[in-house]
């Protein structure tokens, strides 16, 4: 009775931690910590439950497909503004998509955009190894062969688009391309991702920029794809973007994201999201408009909620640097919010961190796939996910710093 294609599914990479722990005893005396999930625990804004309220005559109505006028020009006003791109280059009802959380999108585009090729055979989506495990998903599910590029030292821990072969290149479909990286925190610069476009438009394929960590960074704000299509001069063709509050403002659980771009995908996507129905409920919406408005300011830069966000994982990376110091391959990330440490085997460091700190983290090799050679880039590492308040994430890491 089940779609055949659900046994390729990649493994979940929580399920295999939780295998990995299983019957695993923390110390009976320490309070768990755990730094394995991507979620953040800052408080959220005060405005969204001030608006959630003010709105709550709307949860009644069935949310539209497209959320309101406000709701996408409030979007096209922030992409504007974040990334230069000139008065009027967003057009809110064609280049604007409301989104229950990126995670839902990112998976049902491919739904989208993933066709059989003319040139024959399986088509390819490729994505960066390690990876976020709903690209992974999403290959399998429609059919498509996944192809990963591995993301390592030696390549600045963004993908080698010059790895792919013509022929591959000839079946790609979708390229999924995350910066600031998920689990590394590297940051494309405006040059790779002219590249990437360039490439996506030289043998039609889709470059998904999954920008959703983007307004977390150390020092420099990320570029953006639509920022390299501006300065390509050449529209926003073959391209979307997918944001999120959940990093940008804390708010995981609002489940509101937007994807934006090239219109002649924007307004396809949309038809089929109406007939999935992953709506945003009016009030979430309402909510949404607020947080990228932000009306609070005038200017981006000085977005009080989001620099207050900023400023809090900045210091949570200074005590890392200072407890952790060159141990482990550390470095201060310019962007995101995870510690991506070497520690020679990620699996056996991630186990002695549960049974000896109670501290629960992700071997790298659980986002990861084996290369040709069988090795897997994420193998050597574990991925921390520093969510927690400055005292608790200085308590982990001291914790760490005795176990391993």
């Amino acid at each position: 009775m089940l779609n055949p294609r659900v046994s390729d599914l990649p493994d979940y990479p929580f399920d295999r931690l939780r295998t990995l722990l299983d019957g695993v005893e923390p110390p009976a005396d320490m309070k768990p910590l755990v730094l394995s999930v991507g979620e953040p625990r800052h408080s959220p804004p005060a405005m969204i439950a001030e608006t959630l309220a003010e709105n709550a005559g709307l949860w009644g109505r069935y949310p539209p497909g497209d959320g309101t006028p406000e709701f996408r020009i409030a979007v096209a006003d922030w992409l504007i503004r974040r990334y230069g791109l000139g008065e009027g280059a967003v057009d809110p009802d064609r280049h604007v998509l409301p989104v229950a959380g990126t995670r839902e999108a990112l998976y049902l585009i491919s739904a989208l955009v993933v066709p059989q090729k003319k040139s024959g055979g399986a088509p390819v989506v490729v994505m960066p190894n390690p990876f976020y495990h709903v690209y992974g998903g999403a290959a399998a599910v429609c059919g498509a062969e996944p192809v990963y590029l591995p993301a390592a030292p030696e390549t600045g821990f963004l993908p080698d688009i010059a790895a792919l072969d013509e022929k591959t290149l000839e079946r790609t479909a979708l390229f999924y391309f995350c910066s600031p990286a998920n689990p590394q925190g590297a940051v494309a610069g405006v040059e790779a991702l002219k590249a990437a476009i360039r490439l996506a438009r030289e043998h039609d394929f889709v470059l998904v920029a999954d920008e959703c960590y983007a307004e977390i960074y150390d020092r420099d704000p990320p570029p953006g794809a639509l920022q390299a299509c501006a300065a390509l001069g050449e529209g926003f063709d073959n391209v979307l973007v997918f944001h999120s509050l959940s990093k940008r403002s804390s708010a995981p659980g609002l489940r509101s994201g937007f994807v934006a771009g090239d219109d002649k995908l924007i307004k396809p996507f949309k038809r089929l999201r109406n007939y999935v129905g992953p709506q945003v409920p009016m009030p979430a919406i309402a909510a949404s408009t607020a947080l990228w408005k932000d009306e609070s300011t005038a200017l981006w830069k000085d977005e009080t909620h989001v620099e207050a966000n900023r400023a809090l994982y900045r210091r949570k990376f200074a005590i890392a640097e200072g407890v952790l110091g060159g141990r482990f391959g550390f470095y201060r990330p310019a962007g995101g919010f995870f510690l991506w440490l070497d520690v020679g085997d990620g699996e056996a460091a991630a186990k002695r961190l549960w049974s000896e700190a109670a501290i629960r983290t992700l071997p790298g090799a659980y986002i990861g796939r084996p290369d040709a050679s069988g090795r897997n880039p994420g193998g050597r590492y574990l991925r921390l996910a520093l969510v927690d308040d400055p005292e608790t994430t200085a308590e982990a890491l001291e914790r760490l710093i005795k176990v391993l």
